[in-house]
């Protein structure tokens, strides 16, 4: 068993915590080394340091620590302000290695808009009235206000730890605008006859891609992830368990646990992969693989601006993006009349709330003998009852 420093822990695989107490504050503070012996060894000679320039009263925070957001509430310069710029720099930058790569994307986007609104404000200026004003005056829909708000509300509590600020502006608060009318959340499937047409633009690996794209539902970061291992030939269904897009350099896992799902093969699904075995089967890895590369596709963007657009150029298909064909799979299970808990399932949702809402316009009214299977099975028990 390793030694054990005081005020020092592994905090992660690649990194290490050190605590200590700095103007009657507890601090904690990562470095980017591994846990190994001798680097918690290290760590425990910077925490030593860092003890002796606080004790001698040379230590300078933002010297020692610079992209830590605290360093902002020990500035050393009189008079410095924290503007809302400095902070969710500082912020955005320390979120890195704490968040997955495309999250982290997202959040860095959401920070941008941030800043060119707000930045040059002194941080405790930032009060909920101006919030408000911005966010009212934005033309989109709730969704993304909402993912507007969650980093930034994110962003705002950890100042108020830091005690950079005494309250959180959007504590307990998410800004919604009642007057947007909803658009079914631009669900615009794709008919048979234009499936038909796209997939006549294709041959092979793409094709097969695209056939498998139609009748499975998968997100298109999903399908660049799966791999023959996934694949169960015998029950007639694969797993979802990890998803790529272009924002990482190696496919992640879902971010939701319904995600990570099973589906079931339905014939044109399962023809798709039988024609790609010739292709990849035998390499034992992803599924479907980039042909211009013979390597599995980076993410979506290279299979949408690659094929995807090209196509529907040639065929003539009004333009819509690929994740038009998961809207598309649904619908086409709805209007079967299949059941909205199984599509859901299938879809990776947690409930069939989201099919009712953004599909139900393709869920079947009650059809005439609607009810009538369940009469016969429970009238004939009733018979044999009092037979």
């Amino acid at each position: 068993m390793g030694r054990v420093y005081d005020g020092v822990a592994a905090a992660s695989d690649t990194s290490i915590e050190i605590t200590f107490t700095y103007r009657r504050v507890r601090c904690r503070e990562r470095l980017k080394l591994k846990p190994t012996p001798a680097n918690l060894k290290r760590a425990s000679q910077h925490r030593a340091a860092v003890l002796d320039a606080i004790v001698k009263g040379t230590f300078n925070y933002a010297a020692t620590f610079p992209d830590s957001p605290r360093r902002l509430q020990f500035a050393e310069r009189p008079g410095e302000v924290i503007t809302v710029e400095r902070y969710l720099e500082g912020w955005i930058k320390q979120r890195k290695n704490q968040l997955k790569a495309s999250t982290w994307r997202d959040y860095r986007k959401i920070v941008t808009i941030v800043i060119a609104q707000f930045g040059t404000l002194n941080l405790t200026e930032l009060k909920r009235p101006a919030l408000k004003d911005w966010l009212s005056a934005m033309d989109c829909g709730n969704k993304r206000l909402a993912n507007i708000q969650s980093p930034l509300r994110q962003a705002l509590h950890d100042a108020v730890m830091d005690e950079l600020l005494e309250t959180n502006p959007m504590h307990e608060w998410t800004y919604k605008n009642k007057d947007i009318i909803k658009e079914d959340d631009d669900v615009d499937p794709f008919s048979i006859e234009e499936e038909g047409l796209i997939l006549k633009q294709f041959i092979d690996q793409v094709r097969n891609m695209f056939q498998f794209f139609f009748w499975t539902g998968l997100r298109t970061s999903e399908l660049a992830a799966l791999r023959w291992g996934d694949i169960d030939w015998q029950r007639g269904e694969f797993k979802v368990n990890r998803a790529k897009t272009q924002a990482a350099n190696e496919a992640e896992v879902p971010k939701t646990e319904p995600s990570r799902r099973t589906v079931k093969l339905l014939p044109p699904a399962m023809e798709a992969l039988v024609a790609q075995k010739v292709h990849t089967y035998l390499a034992g890895q992803e599924v479907f693989h980039d042909p211009r590369t013979n390597a599995p596709w980076a993410g979506d963007q290279p299979i949408r601006e690659g094929f995807w657009v090209p196509a529907l150029r040639r065929a003539k298909v009004r333009y819509r993006r690929p994740y038009q064909t998961r809207h598309t799979y649904a619908s086409r299970m709805l209007t079967a009349g299949e059941s909205p808990m199984w599509v859901a399932a299938q879809m990776g949702h947690s409930d069939w709330g989201m099919i009712r809402r953004v599909y139900g316009k393709w869920i079947p009214d009650a059809q005439p003998e609607a009810g009538m299977k369940a009469f016969a099975m429970f009238n004939a028990e009733k018979k044999e009852g009092t037979g």
